[in-house]
């Protein structure tokens, strides 16, 4: 797949069918968009782009609001390579683009990506919210049936796309986040075809995890606007600086009530492990939810409850071997 930003097209890409969306999570609606479109460009002979924006458009339009993302700019770009794309163009969204009409924003994706069949999602609005006059006078907002007449005019034709459902659930971005929220991991792996991974540096921690018979990995997420799961502790699989193999272990994340804490941590004890983690990189994915967080009245307690996490987890997550 070719990464493209807009301000390295020189005239007009070729000619491709085209999808615009945040893709956030790049999840099995997402997925299902795709595949809609690269069945459109096998019918048309035409190439595949996604249009995304390097940053959340709101972010521009509430400077004081702070995203919740399921997937980084590089995540996203790796996950939609996954899908078989041609290509992802990425567009800086500003205030001037912001400002651009679904119309404009149509001719954009026309005279620039090469559009000549845009795909939208089953709830996609895009351009700046625009009112439409009715003949009695009465005013709407734009929606689908407009899209197809500006397209006309631009030689742009416009299609529907159909929503991915899970057990009568419409998949969503904002479902997903929801889900995670509450600590649903499971179900949020259902909806994005895959688990949950978060990605950072191992950092210096407060050592808590070592007095306790556990010695811990303090993650800080590559991203500050990284989604993260509800607190509690989790069975997860975990990868080192890139590496294929994952090895198995406990995430917590919390604030560490029992010993009066207030910044929510990220920590990682990885079973069966030695070694000095320090300055590595650690991607880590999300399994399933042991527990919530609690507060203990005494250490003492905490390891014993770390101590029937850790069987628990071991017990669910580490395969089991068959003697022959």
């Amino acid at each position: 797949m070719r990464i493209i930003r807009l301000e390295e097209i020189e005239g007009c890409l070729e000619p491709c069918v085209a999808t615009v969306g945040f893709f956030d999570g790049v999840h099995r609606g997402h997925q299902y968009v795709v595949s809609q479109m690269k069945e459109l460009a096998r019918r048309e002979r035409l190439r595949t782009t996604a249009v995304t924006f390097g940053q959340h458009p709101r972010q521009v339009l509430d400077s004081t609001w702070h995203p919740q993302l399921l997937t980084t700019l590089d995540e996203k770009a790796r996950l939609l390579a996954e899908t078989g794309i041609d290509r992802l163009v990425i567009l800086p969204f500003d205030r001037d683009m912001a400002r651009l009409t679904a119309r404009q924003f149509m001719q954009l994706l026309s005279e620039r990506v090469g559009a000549k069949v845009l795909l939208t999602g089953y709830d996609n609005r895009f351009g700046c919210r625009s009112q439409v006059t009715l003949p009695d006078g009465q005013q709407r907002d734009e929606g689908f049936a407009d899209y197809v007449d500006y397209g006309q005019e631009l030689g742009l034709q416009v299609v529907l796309g159909k929503a991915y459902e899970v057990n009568g659930v419409n998949v969503s971005s904002s479902k997903v986040r929801h889900l995670l929220t509450e600590g649903d991991v499971e179900t949020a792996a259902q909806y994005l075809g895959r688990s949950y991974t978060i990605s950072g540096r191992v950092v210096e921690g407060r050592h808590i995890g070592r007095q306790l018979g556990y010695p811990t990995a303090n993650i800080e997420p590559s991203d500050p606007c990284k989604l993260l799961p509800a607190g509690g502790v989790y069975g997860v699989m975990v990868s080192l600086d890139g590496a294929e193999t994952a090895l198995p272990g406990m995430m917590n994340i919390g604030t560490c009530p029992t010993f009066d804490g207030t910044m929510q941590t990220i920590e990682v004890h990885l079973f069966d492990f030695e070694g000095n983690l320090y300055g590595r990189q650690i991607t880590t994915t999300v399994m399933f939810r042991q527990r919530g967080e609690q507060k203990f009245e005494t250490a003492a307690i905490l390891m014993q409850q770390l101590r029937q996490d850790a069987e628990a987890i071991s017990k669910r997550i580490i395969p089991k071997t068959t003697d022959l």
